[in-house]
């Protein structure tokens, strides 16, 4: 089977290698969809932190089980699924609070360990998560999705509030979506006029600049250090500030300014325990994937497409396809 792997920053090598087998507890998949991710962008370019290479990128994924263990969750062959990609330890102080997601040894598909640019995976069931509904292109987005949702959920968002969304990329049109979703009014801060475009025909409002008005949360999607030092001055007194976008390095902000708010800050990382409910969500419409991929390429096609994707002004989300001739 072809796959395709990043063997430095800026450079994809295409390989030919024999299926892997599963093993015990684990079903077998055939890939169908790979959506690109910022983290896969700043992979290849080599700022991505927590990375190493070589690596098969690719953590976004829309599969169909091939076959799989006996199992409670109604998984067996011919099934279409998201894959959760993250795989936690269990045992560690975090995973003993229910929150996996940040766990001390957090292995994420296509970052840590091999992903998912290859025709076939091997993955444990309960990482896969059904639908009888959507579409591989839809069941590709959840794990995007998620990041939003749980950010969202991490805000404590609800009815009427106020939300500032920094960044129009994937991530911060996914916590716009939610952040709608919980009764929030949200406007989004971006300085590229494309996607200012983009966002306002979703019936977003936009602004190019801070205008001064203050928001009861605001989340920074951005994952540029500028950005998010000067989105401390965005949050109304009492309010909260939530990075969502990672960088590499420090961030600093103004101590006075913060303390005089008296300002809650938060990171948020992954989603967790997310993926059914952000399903039943695509499913019954309340979330629309329909504005979300505006870029298409082969998984035969990643080594001379990718590296182009950051020079195309309107790019929201890249999909791969993994077709027939990949096995």
């Amino acid at each position: 089977m072809r796959q395709i792997v990043l063997d430095k920053p800026g450079q994809f090598q295409e390989q030919f290698a024999a299926p892997m087998e599963a093993s015990p507890g684990e079903a077998f998949v055939r890939v169908h969809r790979i959506g690109v991710c910022g983290t896969d962008l700043h992979a290849f370019a080599g700022r991505q932190p927590f990375f190493t290479y070589p690596r098969i990128l690719g953590h976004e994924l829309g599969v169909e089980v091939i076959s799989a263990p006996a199992n409670q969750k109604g998984i067996q062959a011919g099934t279409r699924c998201a894959v959760e990609p993250y795989m936690s330890c269990g045992h560690c102080h975090a995973c003993a609070m229910n929150r996996p997601n940040c766990c001390v040894s957090l292995k994420v598909l296509g970052v840590h360990c091999e992903g998912g640019m290859r025709p076939f995976l091997s993955v444990p069931v309960e990482l896969l998560h059904k639908s009888d509904k959507l579409s591989l292109d839809q069941l590709a987005l959840v794990e995007t999705l998620g990041i939003g949702a749980h950010a969202v959920k991490r805000s404590g968002i609800g009815e009427g509030e106020e939300a500032l969304v920094v960044g129009a990329g994937p991530i911060g049109l996914a916590v716009t979506q939610f952040a709608q979703a919980a009764g929030a009014r949200v406007r989004m801060l971006e300085i590229a006029e494309p996607r200012r475009a983009f966002v306002e025909q979703l019936g977003v409002p936009t602004i190019a600049k801070f205008d001064g008005r203050l928001s009861d949360v605001v989340f920074d999607a951005t994952g540029n250090p500028q950005a998010m030092e000067a989105s401390f001055d965005y949050p109304a007194h009492g309010g909260r500030l939530v990075f969502v976008g990672l960088v590499q390095g420090r961030i600093s902000f103004d101590d006075p300014q913060f303390h005089r708010r008296e300002l809650t800050v938060m990171s948020s990382r992954n989603s967790c325990h997310d993926f059914p409910g952000i399903i039943q969500m695509i499913e019954e419409g309340r979330i629309d994937t329909s504005p979300w991929i505006t870029c298409r390429m082969g998984l035969d096609e990643v080594p001379s497409q990718f590296p182009l994707l950051r020079q195309q002004p309107n790019l929201v989300k890249a999909m791969i396809e993994v077709r027939d001739t990949d096995t």
